[in-house]
């Protein structure tokens, strides 16, 4: 299978490690990356999209207009970006006249949106076409014994009318696939809650934040796994500045899906990026047997 990702810019710029474990793990899975020149940010669909739904409609159509002339399905690796594509691609295809007003303005970069790519997360990718039994198979590590704290943030399941990629209010995805890695998910009160990134107020990422960490920490999980950088940018360097305000500490790793797959298929943590964590996952490692510069594990 050959997928054409769409990085964003927020992985890129901020944390080249969610794209590092990507591109390892993905091979292992009988999947070859096909990269493509000319992306932009995709855009954001909170506060680009709040300035100007038109611009914002115009750089996304830009971009699909890029994997179009490449005959490239995209696969998404953040939640946001996954948001942003399918509500333009959404919205284009049921407003003509909207596609023709966002095309008036891609002449000018000599580009036309015709609504020929799909655009889907990675995630629901190796659901719907690569299957979770793959996922398996490339195991060589198991996670046996990770307590897994799930996150599905806002983007990815919602509106459920556009993203189409599970029961919005009892989601399993992300529990499926952390189970295929050997670890055992854990549920909590707070899994739904909004990662508090979109908030104009300054306290309420705080409090959510602080509710989501007391939530995890007290359905007893080692780790909060998630499929999403903005999320990963609330909840790693936040969860920190959560504890210097509120006087506690919650010492909770947070790692991105495909670092957690990573780890199982035997690839070294230091690979993955792991390290470039504000919060480490050290004791994690530790208790999986994982040792830093140590070789893969052997395949069973």
């Amino acid at each position: 299978m050959k997928l054409a990702p769409f990085y964003g810019c927020m992985i890129p710029i901020k944390y080249p490690q969610m794209e590092a474990a990507f591109r390892r793990t993905m091979p292992n899975l009988g999947v070859e990356l096909v990269d493509l020149e000319g992306f932009t940010c995709c855009p954001d669909p909170i506060f680009f999209k709040t300035k100007g739904v038109l611009d914002w409609l115009t750089v996304a159509a830009r971009n699909l207009c890029v994997a179009e002339e490449q005959e490239a399905d995209l696969v998404t690796l953040c939640s946001g970006c996954t948001a942003t594509l399918k509500e333009a691609r959404f919205l284009l295809a049921e407003d003509e006249s909207l596609r023709d007003r966002v095309n008036e303005r891609l002449k000018r970069v000599g580009k036309e949106y015709k609504g020929t790519v799909k655009v889907e997360h990675a995630v629901v990718v190796i659901r719907d076409e690569i299957g979770i039994d793959k996922v398996r198979e490339s195991v060589v590590r198991p996670l046996d014994g990770l307590k897994v704290a799930i996150h599905y943030g806002c983007h990815l399941l919602k509106p459920s009318q556009i993203m189409h990629v599970d029961d919005a209010d009892y989601p399993s995805i992300l529990e499926n696939l952390i189970r295929a890695i050997g670890a055992e998910p854990i549920g909590h009160d707070m899994t739904l809650l909004c990662c508090g990134k979109g908030c104009m107020d300054d306290d309420m990422p705080i409090e959510m934040i602080f509710d989501i960490f007391s939530s995890i920490r007290d359905a007893g999980a080692d780790c909060m796994g998630l499929i999403c950088p903005t999320c990963f940018s609330s909840f790693d360097l936040g969860q920190i500045l959560v504890g210097r305000k509120k006087d506690t500490k919650f010492d909770i790793p947070v790692i991105y899906y495909f670092q957690l797959l990573g780890l199982a298929q035997g690839i070294p943590p230091e690979d993955l990026g792991l390290h470039l964590h504000k919060v480490k996952a050290d004791k994690i490692l530790s208790s999986l047997g994982v040792v830093a510069g140590a070789p893969p594990a052997p395949a069973a």
